[in-house]
């Protein structure tokens, strides 16, 4: 547990916000087309996804290594829109908003999912979950002024 900690110290700072949106995605999106879909390094860490969405502008597929909090013994996901704590919502959420019917690779297998936004009361309850899942979280929250999207997604 104690690794785990150190961990979640690192990836709370302002300076992993600025280095990992460059190197933890293009790692795993790596290892994974290497693997053959079995193998995401950061889902050593915590459990992932990598997400096939359509582009909100221009229609095309965009695959995106995400962190996840698995739900519902694996039924469905949340997927936290953080942006490692920076200013902007990632470009997967606003692909997720306009086209909601995505597929995620999970554990090797393809599985067709439809992403909604959660709010409000249902927001409020997935992010105390979150924030016991991951507290590092906290931290992203804190440094921007934007709420941070959470998603659930289902299987279709």
């Amino acid at each position: 547990m104690r690794g785990a900690r150190v961990v979640q110290k690192v990836s709370s700072t302002r300076a992993f916000a600025r280095v990992a949106p460059h190197v933890v995605p293009a790692l795993d999106r790596a290892v994974h087309r290497l693997t053959r879909g079995k193998v995401l390094l950061s889902a050593q860490l915590l459990p992932g996804v990598v997400l096939t969405s359509t582009g909100a502008r221009s229609g095309l597929p965009r695959r995106t290594p995400l962190a996840c909090m698995p739900e519902d013994g694996g039924r469905c996901w949340i997927l936290v829109g953080s942006n490692f704590g920076r200013p902007g919502h990632p470009a997967w959420s606003h692909n997720l908003l306009a086209h909601p019917d995505a597929e995620i690779s999970w554990k090797g297998r393809g599985v067709p999912v439809t992403a909604r936004l959660l709010e409000g009361t249902e927001r409020a309850a997935a992010w105390q979950a979150l924030l016991a899942f991951w507290p590092p979280y906290a931290a992203y929250q804190a440094r921007v002024e934007r709420e941070i999207r959470v998603f659930r997604l289902v299987r279709r």
